[in-house]
């Protein structure tokens, strides 16, 4: 497990984490990370949650390479494109490991319906790749990195030996060194172009990082409570 070093003092990344503070703390404390950490989540809950993400990975891989399509060198476009790559295969095979466990038949996940904040988080990111400027669309990916590996390792440092652990497939994928890897070549990428804005397209950047993060804590809390549309009751 690599703990990452602290961002730069003076970069947009420890801006934008000091800005959020409150709301990490919240989704490492959250119900579901709880019960993640301690092995005591709900099948069914996760198995829900593991539908609503896999369909959010094809949004965040859109709006990956969407920004790889719009960096400024042959590195970062790479890193982006590779991003968006390891989101559909390398994550997804994660959860293909938990539908076969769970036994989930393809009518069974096709009946879980999308969640609304399952919906929300991935139309704001491809909102983002549509309609905003690179440096705005790097801040919004970038909760997606971060929080995961903050999360992971949190969890990761409070359970140690993670033996039989039901969940340990995944906290080990975001716990590990190569994933932390990721998150620091994403937060260079992000604080270098940040360093090269001026005061209001910062100012966007860190509004984006924001609303990405609140959407992870709502995505956290959407999987808790298996949430539904409030509106169902009313169609046919």
């Amino acid at each position: 497990m690599s703990k990452l070093p602290a961002p730069p003092a003076d970069g947009f990344c420890a801006q934008a984490w000091e800005r959020t503070a409150g709301l990490q703390q919240a989704i490492v404390e959250h119900p579901f990370n709880t019960g993640l950490a301690d092995g005591s989540l709900d099948r069914d809950v996760f198995a829900f949650y593991i539908v609503q993400d896999a369909r959010y990975l094809v949004g965040f891989a859109q709006a990956l390479a969407a920004a790889s399509t719009r960096a400024d060198n042959a590195e970062d476009a790479a890193f982006l494109s590779g991003s968006a790559n390891g989101a559909l295969v390398e994550e997804r095979r994660l959860h293909a490991g938990y539908v076969t466990e769970f036994g989930l038949t393809e009518a069974e996940i096709d009946g879980i319906g999308t969640s609304p904040s399952c919906l929300a988080y991935t139309s704001y990111l491809r909102a983002c790749a549509l309609t905003e400027p690179y440096p705005v669309l790097l801040a919004a990916i970038l909760p997606c990195f971060w929080v995961y590996q903050h999360v992971g390792t949190t969890i990761l440092e409070a359970t140690g030996e993670l033996g039989e652990h039901p969940y340990r497939a995944w906290i080990q994928t975001y716990a590990d060194d190569e994933f932390a890897a990721a998150v620091l070549t994403a937060r260079e990428l992000v604080d270098r172009v940040a360093a090269s804005a001026d005061d209001a397209m910062r100012r966007r950047m860190l509004a984006a990082f924001t609303r990405a993060t609140e959407y992870e804590w709502l995505f956290w809390n959407s999987a808790w409570t298996k949430e539904a549309w409030p509106t169902a009751e009313f169609l046919r």
